[in-house]
């Protein structure tokens, strides 16, 4: 058994009724849709290779543990992949609104956590596949190694035979607890063991290594006291407030050689202009809906990779994050670029991401049961001291295909939970960067205007750096391709 980490099941926690907690990537293809069963056999040769898309979770008998991962002994292939006709004309009205409502619906908790949707009836004869799988399982690295891995890299890979399969039976109630009070034990055996150790070697390090030692010191306070400041509230806005059960989602893209450019000629990071024109887009869309851009209005949340190389490939949670305030008050492109550099160099310094991590260690070895009740009565609580996420996760660096059809665009969604009523995810493909809003469709009916202002912070980007204006492809214009 693989018992989730005290992260993975966080995810669990923030799962609701108004939030569903899935990832998700919306895949543009070129040629025909397979049929069923061509799809089915497809993902069939590459089960083997993720154990996880066969298993569930099981919760331990009165949160004694975290859930463990269990094979489903009812494991079908078919109650996973499902398809759907999108009404005609199939433009991007239509994909939209079928779109929106999938990703509105939560997976089911009882069996293995992700689905496939195919898509058809597009525009020109195209056809899409939303991909969704439950954050519990994964963070925005593990989702395109599992993107990667279900995929091949040529349009007619060699012949693989399908190894059998049989699962092993789950472990009753009562065995889940026992373990779970055996590990507890176990672990609270080993702390009190070494914690004398510890303790030496701590004093030993500082006797040795004063400087180092204080640096470790001052680099923790600093990352605590960014924490900290995260706890004011933002300025009251409408970017923050209750958010339902329906979603919506949009995507666009630039071109990735245009902001590599960019980058080299303003000497700045990738991640610096991605957020910069981020921030011109929720500037425009506070002055679109009459309100002041005030300097402490957005403020978002920036995940931030801890995995190690010898990670890649794991299906589950090693994530951080930074709280960044993007410099919305800021009218001139110019400026807003050179206060959003310095925001992210003085985060990057102050060690907050590191701090995040040894928190979640620390969570992994708090006992079960009270980390479940904080949990659940703190996600909960109504936050207002973020606005909005923007994820950015490296993506596939090869073509990929799907039943011998080549994957022309995966455009990534992140969930929104609490009060976010936004929330952006970045990745790159062949040469572009792909952006996805989540929007609680609701409160957040003009969500393009994010769009809109993400295709117009680049082009003044460009601009900036002395180059022509970026070409955008918009919302939903890739279905035809």
């Amino acid at each position: 058994m693989d018992r989730t980490s005290a992260l993975d099941a966080a995810f669990l926690h923030l799962d609701t009724p108004t939030s569903a907690l899935h990832i998700a990537s919306l895949g543009f293809f070129g040629g025909t849709a397979p049929s069923h069963d061509e799809l089915c056999e497809a993902l069939t040769r590459k089960l083997s290779r993720m154990p996880r898309l066969r298993q569930r979770l099981a919760r331990v008998p009165f949160a004694l543990g975290r859930p463990v991962w269990v094979d489903d002994e009812h494991f079908d292939l078919a109650r996973h992949v499902h398809r759907v006709a999108v009404p005609s004309p199939g433009g991007t009205a239509e994909l939209h609104e079928v779109v929106d409502r999938l990703l509105s619906e939560p997976l089911d908790h009882d069996a293995p956590l992700w689905e496939d949707w195919v898509l058809e009836g597009l525009e020109g004869g195209a056809w899409a596949l939303l991909t969704k799988v439950h954050h519990t399982m994964v963070d925005g690295i593990a989702g395109t190694d599992l993107l990667t891995t279900m995929m091949d890299d040529e349009p007619t890979p060699g012949w693989s035979p399908v190894l059998p399969w049989r699962p092993t039976p789950a472990p009753a109630g009562w065995r889940l607890a026992a373990d779970a009070v055996q590990e507890g034990l176990a672990l609270r055996t080993a702390e009190l063991g070494t914690l004398p150790r510890a303790i030496r070697e701590s004093i030993d390090h500082g006797l040795h290594h004063p400087r180092m030692s204080v640096r470790a010191l001052r680099d923790t306070a600093h990352g605590l006291a960014g924490f900290a400041r995260n706890a004011v509230p933002t300025t009251p806005s409408s970017l923050v407030g209750p958010i339902g059960r329906d979603r919506g989602y949009g995507w666009t893209e630039v071109d990735l050689a245009t902001v590599l450019d960019i980058h080299a000629r303003l000497g700045c990071t990738v991640n610096d202009l991605v957020l910069t024109a981020v921030a011109g887009a929720f500037r425009d869309l506070l002055l679109a809906r009459g309100e002041t851009p005030a300097r402490h209005a957005v403020r978002t949340l920036v995940p931030v990779s801890v995995r190690r190389p010898d990670e890649r490939g794991h299906l589950d949670n090693r994530v951080s994050a930074i709280v960044a305030e993007l410099p919305v008050e800021l009218e001139e492109p110019r400026d807003r670029l050179l206060e959003m550099a310095i925001r992210m160099r003085d985060l990057k310094d102050s060690h907050e991401a590191q701090v995040g991590e040894e928190v979640t260690e620390i969570a992994d070895a708090l006992p079960p049961l009270p980390l479940a009740a904080l949990l659940h009565v703190a996600f909960r609580l109504p936050h207002r001291n973020l606005t909005t996420v923007v994820t950015n996760v490296p993506g596939p660096t090869r073509r990929l295909y799907l039943a011998g059809r080549p994957l022309l665009a995966p455009y990534p969604y992140v969930p929104i939970a609490d009060r976010l009523r936004t929330g952006i995810a970045v990745t790159n493909y062949e040469g572009r960067l792909l952006f996805g809003v989540t929007s609680d469709r609701e409160s957040m009916p003009d969500a393009q205007v994010l769009l809109d202002g993400i295709d117009r912070g680049f082009a003044e980007l460009a601009e900036l750096a002395g180059l022509a204006t970026t070409e955008h492809a918009g919302s939903g214009e890739k279905v035809a391709r």
